[in-house]
């Protein structure tokens, strides 16, 4: 993977694949095709399949302080190695060169998982050794954006290996990639330079937290999430992430997301309280983990009805249900549109109004026509 302009992860072939890698890469990559939802259990068009769904947080103090909602997907990580379920964690941590960049990593411990707990609005590709992670045995749990869990999915069905050494995949509701581009923004609105950072998080310490550059020289400039991601970041979201039918995570074992409290009209506040996480259990591992943490005291958690959802993500709801006319747009301008097979897109399409859809079409087909992809 390499970093094209405007700041976008891209494949580039080193040399020639043999039909079997060829064919396998094909199979898998999310961006092509998408793994369908399972649809044995109870399954919503726009939150997927779910056996569980609650608010709650890290009961450890700092998870909950330093992740970017409660730390519950965390605490399920710490919670996890803690218990001998995996032996270690495969996602993603700041890279140390690069700060406001992703580099993969490996946890193996509390301090480990702390120390990477956080959103990362940059691409990101922690499917990038795979190959390696299998061929060394063990078991770990993996976490990424939901299109890798997709990916990491579709991979199981050809490489028995992934069932093995791979026994709980965690995800988050996801908004899009950012540019590296739209984070070089963010350090200019601070007036900050690359050169002058020592570390950088998009959120976190709080909820939802700064946007904050900690400097070489130990100081430190921050901007509110609503500037950071509102103004900046979802500015700049590539267009594959704006026609995702699973932005939520829903192949994965549990999906954590913001649990955000709403106004009056039912859009969510941003004011700075105590972390809260949404968690959607997903299939019956997911369901054994979150009970096993909160029976340990790693999690704390409180039902919440499905229909609550929509008051906390209203963002996705929206995405989610525009999909199949931004997918219109692409056909009608010849391009070629991902497979959604088994993803509830129709479903989804069905719950918005005629204009809404109109106007998402006509927007995706000028954004096609002037080669914003």
């Amino acid at each position: 993977m390499q970093v094209e302009p405007p700041g976008y992860a891209r494949p580039r072939q080193l040399r020639p694949l043999d039909d079997h890698r060829e064919s396998l890469i094909a199979y898998a990559c999310p961006g092509a095709v998408v793994e369908a939802w399972a649809a044995d259990g109870v399954v919503d068009p726009y939150w997927g399949p779910w056996r569980l769904v609650a608010t709650g947080y890290a009961a450890d103090a700092r998870l909950r302080f330093q992740a970017s909602s409660g730390g519950a997907l965390s605490a399920l990580l710490v919670h996890a190695l803690r218990v001998g379920l995996v032996d270690r964690v495969l996602h993603i941590a700041a890279d140390p060169v690069n700060p406001t960049r992703n580099v993969e990593a490996v946890s193996k411990t509390f301090e480990d998982v702390l120390a990477r707990s956080g959103s990362r609005y940059s691409s990101s590709s922690p499917l990038v050794e795979i190959e390696s992670q299998l061929a060394a045995g063990g078991r770990f749990a993996f976490v990424g954006k939901p299109c890798d869990v997709s990916a990491l999915r579709r991979l199981a069905h050809r490489d028995p290996r992934v069932e093995r050494h791979v026994p709980i995949a965690l995800s988050f509701f996801c908004a899009g990639v950012p540019s590296h581009a739209a984070a070089g923004r963010i350090l200019t609105a601070l007036d900050v330079k690359s050169q002058d950072v020592a570390s950088f998080r998009y959120r976190g310490e709080g909820w939802p937290g700064n946007a904050k550059a900690t400097l070489l020289n130990g100081g430190f400039a921050q901007m509110s999430y609503a500037q950071s991601w509102g103004g900046i970041l979802s500015k700049e979201v590539q267009f594959r992430c704006k026609i995702c039918p699973d932005a939520v995570g829903g192949v994965a074992d549990v999906a954590c997301a913001d649990a955000w409290y709403g106004d009056d009209e039912g859009y969510p506040t941003f004011e700075e309280v105590e972390g809260r996480s949404l968690i959607m259990a997903r299939t019956a591992v997911g369901e054994r983990l979150v009970a096993s943490a909160v029976e340990a005291g790693d999690l704390v958690v409180e039902p919440l009805g499905i229909e609550q959802v929509a008051r906390m993500q209203p963002g996705q709801a929206r995405r989610k249900r525009l999909v199949r006319a931004r997918t219109w747009a692409l056909a009608a301008s010849l391009q070629p549109t991902p497979i959604m097979r088994g993803n509830f897109v129709n479903e989804a399409a069905r719950r918005a109004g005629f204009v809404e859809q109109l106007r998402s079409f006509v927007g995706a087909l000028r954004r096609i026509v002037v080669g914003r992809r």
